[in-house]
């Protein structure tokens, strides 16, 4: 999975031809360690999205511009656009289910 910052978010995420899921996350977050497994698995066994980590530590300008106020916080992009908030460590079976429309 790619890291994505400030600067190559627009390029990366906004402008992608695919949906983009951004996984928001930090070092020091238990859970977005937990889930990071999980994402790195969808990611291998699918090509209809683009799943990308954005850490808010280094990047903070894009958890405040997203209203990141929890961690681990997926956004679902499509079109430039958030069309999917997920929040919170979730079994692969669950995050599937989430993500479902953009597999």
């Amino acid at each position: 999975m790619k890291n994505v910052t400030t600067s190559t978010f627009d390029a990366d995420v906004l402008q992608a031809e695919k949906p983009v899921l951004v996984d928001f996350w930090a070092e020091w977050c238990g859970p977005c360690r937990a889930v990071a497994p999980i994402l790195e698995e969808i990611d291998t066994e699918q090509d209809g999205l683009e799943i990308v980590k954005v850490n808010v530590d280094e990047n903070p300008d894009l958890a405040q511009q997203y209203q990141i106020t929890s961690i681990p916080n997926m956004k679902v992009f499509s079109g430039g656009a958030v069309v999917k908030d997920i929040i919170g460590a979730k079994p692969k079976a669950a995050l599937e289910a989430d993500l479902a429309a953009y597999l």
